[in-house]
């Protein structure tokens, strides 16, 4: 469901309770700890962060504090800067964040009531203090991005004097690389997903004939988070699920059940338990479609022939898979996979499919592999794919060089430049600005030197 896409830090919030983070730190009541032009800075809000980290099993020391803090001294000085700049926050991207945010507590806390009970204040409340929050970060991020626009759009030659006054030894690796082709063939998915929507149907005919919800989820549905519960979601903002589930879920009456929905995830029947606003709490069944041996077996037939002529040369892997392939991402380039997110045809191992590598990892250039079962980059778990891959080229892990990754090597340059224009900001702004700090975090190792001066002594 869409529900796992909860951010697991609020997943755990239940784990401790922020009512208390804010009292006491080795016996010191809640008070400020740091003064940054106009902008103040609490213990409780450093303790708030620990208790966040706590909740997702990380461990905190003084070590912990201090980094924290540091943190937030540096996001004032940016949040200081952003204003003097007259930046403006984008609304509508913190009106998005705080939705999302808003909706992902309530459903890991179980609900309005909940989730007020839990931070000890209206949802109202809430919501205004971390408005501001998001406002500030969204003033924050622009600033930061308004310190990497000043940098000189690097040529050539600043990439050839990187290399050539950096030390040898410290120039990046670049790992090995593979070029994939790829011809694919998909088993039948409209008689798949009729023969799912018949085992759903009949799962439902039992239910209303008087066997329980509960006992058929644990037993059939395919969601192994909520089928060992009997198939109970939990109180959920609507926004989690998929739109279809929860708009057929916000349309059933408590107890009733729900003719046969489909997601992305596969097919369901629901039954909702509770509602109250924009919030539910359902049961579901969960059932995916499922292929068959004869559906591979073609697959595999039709894969092997076409891999036979290939390598009898009597039709080219480029023609075959413009006419054959029924992938519409790769057919058109001849079968050449390239990554969703940047376009490159270069994959490292760990962008590369578990089926594929394993496919691929003993071939020799221009060799294909035998038919395999794979998965596709839709959805969130892909769809299942037979296919043949060939691989293409290997480029060998090598010390980066001008020639070979040029790419790579200014992509690094630009990113050393922004750390040192950042660098160079906050280093002349803690010069500067009115900074004091607690004696409280007087001991703290901090990674910049300039902060150890604004200690109150």
């Amino acid at each position: 469901m869409k529900k796992t896409l909860i951010l697991a830090a609020l997943l755990c919030l239940a784990a401790a309770s922020p009512k208390a983070s804010a009292q006491k730190y080795n016996g010191v009541i809640d008070k400020t700890v740091a003064i940054v032009g106009g902008e103040f800075i609490s213990l409780g809000e450093v303790e708030q962060e620990v208790q966040m980290m706590r909740a997702q099993g990380m461990g905190s020391d003084r070590n912990t504090r201090c980094a924290l803090l540091e943190n937030m001294l540096q996001a004032k000085l940016f949040l200081m800067q952003a204003r003097l700049d007259s930046l403006k926050v984008n609304g509508d991207m913190v009106q998005a964040e705080l939705s999302q945010r808003m909706d992902q507590m309530r459903t890991a806390l179980g609900g309005d009531e909940q989730a007020e009970e839990y931070f000890g204040k209206p949802l109202y409340k809430l919501r205004q203090e971390w408005q501001s929050q998001l406002e500030d970060n969204s003033l924050i991020q622009q600033e930061q991005q308004n310190i990497a626009k000043d940098i000189p759009a690097l040529t050539p030659y600043d990439v050839r004097q990187y290399l050539d006054t950096a030390d040898v030894e410290s120039l990046p690796v670049i790992p090995i690389k593979y070029q994939i082709s790829q011809i694919c063939i998909y088993p039948d998915r409209e008689a798949a997903a009729m023969a799912c929507k018949e085992r759903l149907l009949a799962i439902r005919e039992r239910i209303l004939n008087g066997e329980k919800f509960t006992t058929l989820a644990r037993l059939y549905s395919e969601d192994p988070g909520s089928a060992r519960k009997g198939g109970e979601l939990g109180m959920a903002s609507r926004s989690i699920f998929w739109p279809a589930f929860s708009d057929a879920a916000m349309s059933l009456k408590p107890g009733s059940i729900s003719q046969i929905v489909e997601t992305p995830d596969g097919f369901h029947i629901i039954q909702v338990i509770e509602k109250k606003g924009d919030m539910f709490n359902a049961r579901h069944i969960l059932l995916k479609p499922q292929y068959t041996s004869e559906d591979a077996e073609k697959a595999f037939k039709t894969l092997d022939s076409l891999r036979t002529a290939i390598d009898s040369s009597k039709i080219s892997f480029e023609m075959a898979a413009r006419f054959y392939s029924q992938d519409p991402a790769t057919r058109t380039n001849g079968g050449q996979m390239a990554d969703p997110h940047t376009g490159s045809s270069y994959f490292e191992i760990d962008q590369i499919k578990p089926e594929d590598y394993a496919a691929v990892k003993d071939l020799q250039p221009g060799q294909i592999s035998a038919p395999l079962a794979s998965r596709d980059n839709e959805g969130r778990d892909g769809n299942l794919v037979y296919k043949i891959v060939r691989l293409d080229r290997i480029v060998p892990s090598h010390p980066a060089s001008f020639e070979n990754d040029y790419t790579e090597l200014l992509s690094i340059i630009e990113n050393h430049k922004k750390v040192e224009a950042v660098d160079e900001f906050l280093d002349r702004k803690i010069e500067e600005t009115y900074i004091v700090i607690d004696p409280l975090f007087g001991d703290c190792n901090f990674s910049r030197a300039g902060w150890a001066s604004k200690v109150r002594r």
